[in-house]
């Protein structure tokens, strides 16, 4: 087995980070300002996705629940992939594509912020989440990649990880989603 799949991955990596931050960092400052007015004004941030970005979802919600690297008071974020009963519940009476719209409808209201996350833009799951948020007043970020899906017109602000490799777009994800982390840590948060 050759090394350079190792290689390879590292040079992937590098330019698409490259690439994003060409790209992309324009609409990452602006989410970033749409999460702090949300929290700064007594907001919430509610997070979805599926497998790996339900990870990520996870993740994003407890860097906000507990602290990224800065103490701060704790900020409210719930991922909706965390709730089996709730999931598995909708899943089976209302099918799977709703389970985490009909969360965006118990929990979610005018001044919160829904951060939908999938690498492909693809997934009916978050797209009628997205649907659910606006209608419910909230702002929509999408994390996704560049798959030109619905998704892109779908969220109020479309952050589009500029690669079609799932890997590289989560790696991404996560660089973004730490990025409002930090920001937010050291920004002027009245939590």
């Amino acid at each position: 087995m050759s090394m350079d799949i190792i290689d390879g991955a590292f040079d992937r990596h590098s330019k698409v980070a490259k690439d994003s931050a060409n790209l992309i960092v324009g609409s990452v400052k602006e989410a970033a300002n749409v999460l702090l007015s949300a929290i700064n004004n007594g907001g919430k941030v509610l997070v979805c996705g599926n497998g790996g970005s339900a990870a990520d979802a996870q993740h994003f919600a407890a860097e906000f629940v507990c602290r990224y690297k800065d103490d701060r008071p704790p900020l409210a974020a719930i991922a909706l992939t965390v709730n089996t009963s709730a999931i598995t519940a909708i899943g089976n009476d209302y099918g799977f594509e709703h389970i985490f719209a009909r969360q965006v409808e118990a929990f979610g209201g005018r001044g919160d912020v829904l951060v939908a996350i999938t690498t492909s833009g693809k997934s009916p799951n978050v797209l009628l989440a997205i649907k659910a948020a606006k209608e419910r007043g909230l702002k929509t970020i999408a994390l996704t990649g560049s798959s030109g899906s619905v998704m892109d017109k779908l969220a109020d602000i479309a952050i589009v990880v500029p690669s079609e490799e799932t890997a590289r777009i989560q790696e991404m994800h996560e660089l973004i989603y730490h990025s409002w982390c930090e920001f937010i840590d050291r920004g002027p948060v009245r939590g």
